[in-house]
């Protein structure tokens, strides 16, 4: 083989398989080294080996599965739980069921010195007779057990490495982490090593996740990502990276559908922000953030809505009683809604749909209901403020207009959340109850924009069958923010019963 054709041969990538995996591999794996994926038992390291072998039979590559634990049997049950076949993969039991009757027990030698010199040499007759490109050995555990100490272990592993070199293979080696903890023999020998992770949480499905511990000679993206086993194989969420997705955009302002809202925000939404709305249970961020989804919508733009608090059915039912039915749109291919159960969904998966809706759905308007839930989500605090961040990040830079809703304890008087995010919000929205007459209020007021000379005031807001109303700036009552209102005037400037509408425009 010359040496131009060895060079582009070791410079093409193999790719793994399982979609994700590769992105995070910035294109697959280099050819003819050897891998270590480990990982606890039910982790996904024998799925993604079995995908491996696929997509390298789909690209005209042998593949040959040694397996010194499970049976043939075993491997193929797993295969058709997934709608798999490994037909023409080579799939062979080192150990047969005889070798374990008396005629193979001997005395002159310990048995795992000879079980482990006859299972290499078993290994390098059954490639000599293949010839296979891709290789999966599974599991190392069975060759440690063998080896009893980690310098024949090491030597073993090493003749492996070695051999596999000179016929050019790829190799995945399998491994349960059964060794020593701190035990890195394995990590030194091998060209590259990818871990998976399975935790169990106190409530909901377990969590998966998975790391590139070391790749040489090649950039990969580095920390954890999280991933599903699903039917078909393994599904890789890659970490969000905002500073890698950029695109153009228009920044001119849209309108909110309410000639009020416009006002108080000094100019509308600016493509490429995030507003929070913020408030008591009930006081209409939904209904806002809908009324404001719907104005994109009628503009034509589309809309993805992540619902993680209510049921589907309710928001459509309460949306149609506001005069702000959202089935239209749905039937249109404008909206898409997804129900979000927070004790199932991994944030990983969660940043991956985002992307998906804004990369293939062309969705230029998100809306997240709410932040509380995703909270439940997450492992801490800190973690949910980096990966908010990420994904604000990101789709600040795609020119998309978001929408946070975020719900605070208590009715009046002073109110708390469960994490402060408004340093993040470009735009923050305050929606209070206040009392007067008698009668329960909502008032709504922009705290804070970034990218307009915003109005100050604060406005009465109205939510009945006709949708939503929008008064003007309320100047006869102060301490509304603080829950504690006081009358300081005449006339205290709310609406009427029956108020003249700020229509939708």
């Amino acid at each position: 083989m010359s040496q131009e054709k060895a060079g582009a041969d070791i410079d093409a990538r193999f790719r793994t398989g399982t979609p994700g995996l590769d992105a995070v591999l910035l294109g697959g794996l280099t050819p003819s080294r050897l891998y270590l994926v480990e990982g606890t038992p039910g982790s996904g390291k024998t799925t993604l080996a079995l995908k491996f072998l696929m997509e390298g039979r789909q690209a005209g590559d042998r593949g040959l599965y040694i397996t010194l634990s499970e049976t043939e049997t075993e491997l193929r049950a797993v295969a058709r739980s997934h709608d798999l076949t490994l037909d023409g993969i080579d799939v062979f039991e080192m150990i047969a069921e005889d070798e374990f009757g008396i005629d193979h027990e001997q005395s002159l030698l310990h048995p795992s010195e000879v079980e482990l010199g006859e299972t290499v040499r078993g290994i390098f007759d059954l490639v000599d007779r293949t010839d296979p490109v891709r290789v999966v050995l599974d599991s190392l555990s069975e060759l440690r057990l063998l080896a009893q100490n980690p310098l024949r272990y090491r030597r073993q592993i090493l003749a492996l490495k070695h051999f596999f070199a000179r016929r050019n293979c790829t190799v995945l080696m399998l491994d349960d982490r059964t060794a020593e903890p701190g035990d890195l023999q394995l990590h030194s020998i091998a060209h590259g090593v990818i871990s998976l992770e399975q935790l169990a949480n106190d409530f909901g499905s377990e969590r998966r996740r998975l790391r590139v511990v070391k790749m040489r000679g090649l950039k990969y993206h580095g920390g954890y990502h999280d991933f599903t086993i699903e039917r078909g194989g393994i599904r890789v969420y890659p970490r969000l990276i905002a500073a890698d997705h950029h695109r153009r955009f228009s920044a001119e302002p849209v309108t909110t559908g309410l000639a009020g809202l416009d006002a108080l925000l000094g100019d509308g939404l600016f493509p490429g922000t995030n507003t929070l709305l913020a408030g008591p249970a009930g006081v209409g961020k939904t209904t806002t953030a809908v009324r404001c989804m719907i104005s994109a919508l009628q503009r034509g733009q589309k809309a993805a809505y992540f619902l993680f608090d209510e049921r589907l059915a309710t928001l459509m039912t309460r949306s149609r009683a506001l005069n702000m039915d959202l089935q239209p749109f749905i039937d249109a291919g404008l909206l898409t809604i997804r129900q979000i159960d927070p004790a199932e969904l991994s944030p990983g998966e969660f940043a991956s749909a985002v992307r998906s809706a804004v990369e293939q759905d062309d969705v230029g308007l998100v809306v997240i209901d709410s932040l509380n839930a995703y909270l439940h989500a997450m492992p801490s605090d800190n973690f949910l403020v980096l990966q908010m961040h990420e994904l604000l990040s990101y789709l600040a830079q795609q020119g998309v207009v978001s929408l946070m809703i975020l719900g605070q304890h208590g009715v009046t008087g002073d109110l708390r959340s469960d994490l402060d995010i408004s340093y993040l919000a470009d735009t923050m929205m305050m929606l209070r109850f206040f009392e007067a007459d008698g009668e329960v209020r909502k008032s709504i007021a922009v705290i804070k924009t970034r990218t307009s000379d915003h109005e100050r005031t604060i406005r009465e807001l109205r939510i009945d069958g006709g949708g939503i109303v929008i008064g003007a700036p309320i100047r006869g009552f102060s301490g509304i923010l603080s829950g504690t209102p006081v009358l300081v005037g005449t006339e205290n400037d709310l609406m009427a019963t029956a108020p003249q509408r700020d229509r939708a425009r």
